[in-house]
């Protein structure tokens, strides 16, 4: 069993706005992301997040939320939020971020698949040869990821375990791209154009 967790409690500082809120194909990023992981195989699905609009969209797909009052404590307080509220029974733990508007139910799937028939630390994808997120972490880092601080998030954990982490290959990079800026957001909007 793996448990899912959507961070989604940035203060999107690059963005100026709600970047999770902003609509690719007409629906919001942080929806797109939600129904994925929603119809994958994850067996639960938790939502941190820190905009009460975020919380609603959540509510649509009968999610477990968590409220995270204090964003300005960094990306590891969001995961340790996360950990702290999944289910002790995991045998894995799956971090997703919030603003990654292409990422589908057969890639968590398939690296569901990977994580559980290799028995490794943790499973990272390969986007075109370049590491992103989705990440599953070993529910045996349980405590580990709960001792993280900052912004670092897990990378400070991967590169400890880099020989006992999978890497999952995808040749497509579009699922890897995220929304850090406004420039990165019109990127994907003019993606959607030509894809029409």
């Amino acid at each position: 069993m793996i448990s899912g967790i959507i961070l989604a409690s940035g203060l999107s500082r690059r963005m100026g706005e709600d970047k999770l809120l902003l609509p690719v194909a007409g629906v919001p990023v942080i929806e797109r992301v939600i129904a994925a992981a929603s119809k994958s195989d994850l067996e639960e699905v938790i939502l941190v997040y820190g905009n009460d609009i975020v919380y609603n969209i959540g509510k649509k797909f009968r999610i477990k939320a968590v409220k995270n009052n204090t964003p300005q404590l960094g990306q590891s307080y969001s995961i340790r939020l996360g950990v702290k509220n999944s289910c002790r029974a995991a045998e894995g733990l799956m971090f997703l971020v919030g603003d990654q508007p292409y990422i589908t139910e057969n890639i968590i799937n398939k690296l569901i698949k990977s994580f559980m028939s290799e028995k490794c630390s943790a499973a990272v994808p390969l986007y075109n040869g370049t590491k992103g997120n989705p990440v599953i972490f070993s529910s045996k880092l349980r405590e580990k990821l709960m001792g993280l601080s900052g912004d670092s998030g897990g990378r400070v954990l991967l590169e400890e375990m880099e020989g006992s982490v999978i890497t999952v290959s995808f040749d497509d990079p579009k699922p890897g791209l995220d929304i850090d800026t406004r420039e990165e957001y019109e990127a994907i909007i003019r993606l959607e154009d030509r894809n029409g």
